[in-house]
């Protein structure tokens, strides 16, 4: 299976991909041009974002009246059932790392304390299959300024509450740059409700630009880093370390 998904991506690497996606993949593998970006004189996180290519956004009649989910089943722990059986009471989202303020944020901050951001996208499985939904949650750069990235952190990584059968944990990452799209939303609902159990609740991270494997689910903690060599085994996320492509562009 692992061969045939990889397979996949190849041939939608090689036929799907826009000028525009191009660019911003030629962009996101030029050192030169993440160190000009990431110098502590730029680290804004609006000038991070701006340009880069949009995933096209549809309208509520576009909406797939089943969202399929996709990766690994729900964690099965007991902590994340007396969450999800208490309405996620107690639960809260750590960022930490190369921030200036590290912090932890329940559901009813992130409801209130940001703009709430909405689009209408289409999530495009590794496997095949594409779906089209409403998110809304909070722009992944509004919580990041609001703890402050310190000028050595390069990457976002996202790790998960779920793991694979064998225990190993489900983690992704994102550059700076990516992580400052304006697409890119911790998302909190879908299609207008709290997001279901069997699609990352109670947060996920939404990227439309890529494929949906970078959407990590179940979302327990964000790290700021200058590297993620030293994480699972350095390529930059779960089915990276099995061969996956770090960027998933679409």
């Amino acid at each position: 299976m692992r061969l045939d998904r990889r397979a996949f991506l190849s041939v939608v690497t090689a036929t799907t991909l826009s000028g525009c996606a191009r660019l911003a993949t030629a962009l996101n593998n030029n050192e030169t041009f993440h160190k000009v970006l990431l110098a502590p004189e730029r680290l804004d996180l609006a000038l991070l974002g701006a340009g880069q290519p949009l995933a096209q956004e549809y309208g509520p009649q576009d909406i797939s009246p089943n969202f399929r989910a996709n990766g690994f089943d729900p964690p099965s722990t007991a902590q994340y059932a007396q969450w999800a059986k208490d309405g996620w009471r107690g639960y809260g989202l750590q960022v930490e790392g190369l921030v200036e303020r590290p912090r932890s944020y329940d559901l009813a901050t992130l409801r209130t304390k940001f703009a709430k951001q909405a689009q209408i996208t289409r999530h495009d499985c590794v496997e095949g299959w594409s779906v089209i939904g409403k998110w809304s949650g909070v722009r992944l750069s509004d919580l990041l300024a609001d703890v402050g990235v310190k000028p050595l952190a390069q990457y976002v990584i996202f790790h998960s509450l779920d793991s694979d059968v064998m225990g190993i944990p489900y983690y992704e990452s994102l550059s700076l740059v990516q992580a400052a799209h304006p697409q890119a939303l911790i998302a909190y609902d879908l299609n207008d409700a709290p997001v279901p159990i069997k699609n990352g609740a109670p947060l996920r991270l939404k990227v439309p630009t890529q494929l949906g494997y970078k959407s990590a689910k179940y979302l327990k903690r964000i790290e700021l880093v200058a590297s993620f060599a030293s994480l699972g085994s350095g390529n930059g996320g779960y089915w990276e370390d099995q061969g996956y492509e770090w960027y998933a562009g679409i």
